[in-house]
């Protein structure tokens, strides 16, 4: 009887973990996508509200409580301790203002940049939340390596997601509903 349940639960944690990949790989795409608006600063605000869903649906898939200030505090702090990044995404969002070129130099760095840091992102709170953590857990100096890791797996993904199909990505849903998770459209 033991062994049923223990097959169960890897059955399960492998079923949590493929929705959790489609989640973050949702979403990446998504910010990658805000990345491209052609406004400063509204293309910001959008990747932030991005990855603050991004990171409800993880915590409601996860059974972890999810407050808005905590989320973005646990963001800004994993994103502040990558400062390159951070000014990066600054200074490309700020680019867009200078005429005629900002633009250009902009969508050619900017969705990249935001798909792969939300994709990262998603994957150092899927592997706090595997762990039993919460937000109220979440240290980002220990999180730094792995962030810093996913960065570079979530560039390569936005490439790769650039030559799929699309008509076989799952997009995420941006209801008002505080309790689903994203609703898979094909």
């Amino acid at each position: 009887m033991e062994a049923a349940t223990a097959h169960e639960a890897t059955i399960n944690y492998q079923e949590r973990s493929n929705d959790a990949d489609k989640i973050i790989r949702n979403y990446a795409i998504g910010s990658a996508a805000a990345g491209a608006i052609p406004a400063p600063g509204i293309d910001l605000a959008a990747i932030t509200a991005i990855q603050l869903k991004m990171l409800h649906s993880l915590s409601s898939l996860y059974n972890v409580s999810f407050k808005k200030e905590l989320g973005k505090s646990a963001i800004a702090s994993l994103l502040t301790g990558v400062v390159p990044l951070a000014s990066r995404q600054t200074i490309s969002s700020i680019i867009k203002a200078v005429p005629l070129v900002g633009p250009m130099v902009s969508m050619l760095t900017m969705p990249a940049l935001s798909g792969a840091s939300s994709y990262a992102i998603g994957k150092v709170f899927m592997q706090h939340f595997e762990s039993g953590g919460n937000f109220l857990t979440f240290d980002p100096a220990k999180a730094r390596g792995t962030f810093e890791k996913e960065l570079d797996n979530g560039k390569e993904m936005i490439a790769a997601a650039k030559t799929d199909d699309k008509s076989k990505v799952d997009l995420p849903s941006f209801s008002s509903d505080k309790s689903s998770t994203p609703k898979k459209t094909i």
